[in-house]
């Protein structure tokens, strides 16, 4: 059981590399409801996604759990949005946890890595090392050289990046040219209540959409000069992405939704980027 909205190289990797082997449902899972009535018998894994990516929905980390222990199945929850130093899905009940160091945990645009951590050292634990071991997928010394670097400043930095955070959210959702702010530290987002339960701030990670269509959507992308345009997140820069032009034709993300990574430069600076963007 996997989120309907999630990372779309997880979901391009299920549905084309893993597609003859596993079965899946993509469901709402901010929905405990449907999440009961789609376990079937054969099911062994549940795999959240919170803050999701890219329209930030906040799934409740400690009930979901609760489910899963009652059916025996495995609870994965990818918390990348929101480092540890927000989240700690583990100590609200999740068996495993992955990160992409890539992001928050690596924090300057330089390290290629992920990161899964077990709840505990069980037979689970015991396969995914033999996985490490014999896969080869290692990341090499000097990516693990960055990342303990990186990790000494991840407090600091994040403490940054919500702060900038809600302040550029804050402006978004007062601008007349912006439809919609999908960021979990406003209180109108709808599971906001969970969120503030769940995490100890908010991140620097955001969606928003443009009033208007594609066209629209991308003269403010093309018209940044802060923003650099990528499609990672968690660095020092602040990072923008038309998420739509990302995921290609088949994608469920609307076309006039851009994702942004609020950086740690001047928070002036990036709403003055944004305005002159957005005029």
């Amino acid at each position: 059981i996997a989120p309907d909205d999630m990372y779309w190289g997880i979901k391009k990797q299920l549905l084309t590399i893993f597609n003859e082997i596993l079965e899946f449902d993509f469901i709402d899972q901010t929905d405990l409801e449907l999440i009961k009535a789609t376990i079937k018998p054969n099911t062994k894994l549940i795999w959240i996604e919170t803050p999701s990516n890219p329209l930030l929905k906040i799934t409740d980390i400690e009930e979901i759990s609760k489910i899963a222990k009652a059916h025996q199945i495995t609870l994965a929850c990818d918390s990348t949005f929101a480092s540890p130093i927000l989240q700690n899905p583990i100590l609200l009940g999740a068996d495993i946890v992955m990160h992409s160091s890539t992001k928050y945990l690596g924090g300057h645009s330089d390290v290629l890595g992920g990161i899964l951590v077990t709840a505990k050292k069980d037979e689970l634990w015991e396969k995914i090392k033999n996985i490490q071991q014999t896969g080869g997928a290692v990341p090499s010394p000097f990516d693990c050289f960055l990342l303990c670097r990186s990790i000494k400043t991840l407090a600091y930095r994040m403490r940054g990046h919500c702060d900038n955070g809600k302040k550029v959210a804050q402006y978004l959702v007062n601008h007349p040219k912006v439809e919609a702010v999908f960021y979990p530290g406003l209180t109108s987002h709808p599971q906001h209540e969970i969120a503030k339960k769940q995490m100890s701030d908010f991140g620097g990670m955001m969606s928003f959409l443009v009033k208007g269509d594609v066209e629209e959507t991308s003269k403010v992308v093309n018209k940044v000069k802060l923003f650099a345009q990528a499609t990672s997140l968690g660095g020092v820069e602040s990072l923008i992405e038309h998420r739509y032009s990302v995921e290609g034709p088949d994608s469920k993300t609307p076309k006039n939704l851009l994702r942004i990574s609020v950086g740690l430069e001047h928070v002036d600076d990036i709403i003055a980027d944004l305005e002159q963007a957005l005029s």
